[in-house]
Order: structure tokens, then C-alpha cells, then sequence
């Protein structure tokens, strides 16, 4: 069973703050509609939940907002993954945050290959995410984001069937150039055809 930290979707002021109340804080706010990061933040109590929906977004049935509990002192995981039309799934790279869990990628520096992260951590992260790429149906790039807490626990954060801010990066470390890759495969090649059947991990 792939874990996620504990969450919900609210509508409207009071939903937000019943689910902070189940959840506990901090948490962690965002809009469910925009892309980059923005206007996500990690709020410590009612009061400053409040003031975050007054300002920040605009919460209502068609705008919610999406309240995930926070994973103090976690490491965040960034990984790209390639898959073909016939099911094969590569990883692309692994890349640990130097800044805490959720800080977004966009401003947070990061390391390929990890630095601290063990290798049972690793290895669960590599078959989350070659399941869901499968289970999902992926053909082309996709990218994930998980949590390690200081007890080893692993969490997904997002799953993003789309290429990443994180490609240019990662094809740079591992000397493949993945965004042309992905657009083989999505015309029809397999990973076998392009002869990138396993990950490649930079020294």
C-alpha cells in the first residue's frame, strides 16, 4: 500500500479548519488549481489558517483548497521516471532536497544521487513509483514527489504523469536527454529500442 500523509479537500472556510482539526497541525494549504507552487504554505493554527483564506486564495466549490498535513523535519524526493506503450517503466533519476519538505522544487536546491536517504527508502520509492506508472497507464515522463520522515517513513506526496521542472537536470547527470526520449516513446518506441532499460546513477 503506497502511503500519504493524512489530507482532504475544502470548499469553504469551515471544511478547511474541520480538517486541520482532524489532521492536526501544521499543515500544509495550497489551491488545487495552480501550478508551481504558488500561494502554498504551512500554516501552525486556526488564526493563521484564516488569514491565509482571507488573503491568499479565494476558497469556494469551484476554487478548493487542499490541506495535507505537514511532515515536520522530512526530506523531500523528487524522481523522474520513464515509460513505454508495452508497460516498461525507468527510473530517471532520484533527486534528495537540500531545503526541508515543502519548500517547492522551483526554490529548493537538490542532489542526484541522494545523499542521506537509505536504501530500503530507495528501493520502496522505486517501486511506488514503477507501480503507479504502470497502474496509471503512463506513456512518456512522469514525476513524483515523497516525504522521509526522521523514522524512515515514506510518503507520496504527488504524482505528476508530465514532464518536470526536474528533466533539463536529471538528463544533464545521467547523460540521456529524457524530454526526447519521452517523445519516442509516446510516438511508439520502446525503452528497448532507445537502449535505456535501466537507471543510471551519476558518480
Amino acid at each position: 500500500q503506497i502511503e500519504q500523509p493524512k489530507g482532504g479537500i475544502a470548499k469553504c472556510e469551515s471544511d478547511a479548519l474541520a480538517i486541520a482539526a482532524d489532521i492536526g497541525y501544521p499543515v500544509v494549504v495550497r489551491p488545487s488549481y495552480v501550478l508551481g507552487g504558488r500561494a502554498m504554505e504551512i500554516v501552525y493554527s486556526d488564526e493563521k489558517l484564516i488569514t491565509y483564506l482571507e488573503t491568499a486564495v479565494e476558497v469556494d466549490p469551484e476554487r478548493p483548497v487542499l490541506v495535507d498535513k505537514y511532515l515536520s523535519d522530512a526530506i523531500e524526493i523528487d524522481i523522474d521516471a520513464l515509460a513505454d506503450l508495452h508497460g516498461n517503466v525507468v527510473i530517471g533519476g532520484i533527486m534528495e532536497h537540500i531545503e526541508q519538505a515543502g519548500v517547492h522544487s522551483g526554490d529548493s536546491a537538490c542532489t542526484i544521487p541522494t545523499r542521506t536517504v537509505s536504501s530500503s527508502c530507495l528501493e520502496t520509492i522505486r517501486s511506488w513509483t514503477t507501480k503507479l506508472a504502470k497502474r496509471l497507464g503512463v506513456c512518456g515522463l512522469m514525476n513524483c514527489q515523497y516525504a522521509i520522515t526522521n523514522s524512515g517513513e515514506v510518503f507520496l506526496l504527488e504524482a505528476n504523469p508530465r514532464a518536470s521542472r526536474t528533466v533539463p537536470f536529471v538528463s544533464k547527470a545521467i547523460g540521456h536527454p529524457l524530454a526526447k526520449y519521452a517523445a519516442l516513446v509516446m510516438s511508439g518506441k520502446s525503452l528497448h529500442d532507445l537502449k535505456f532499460t535501466k537507471e543510471v546513477i551519476p558518480r
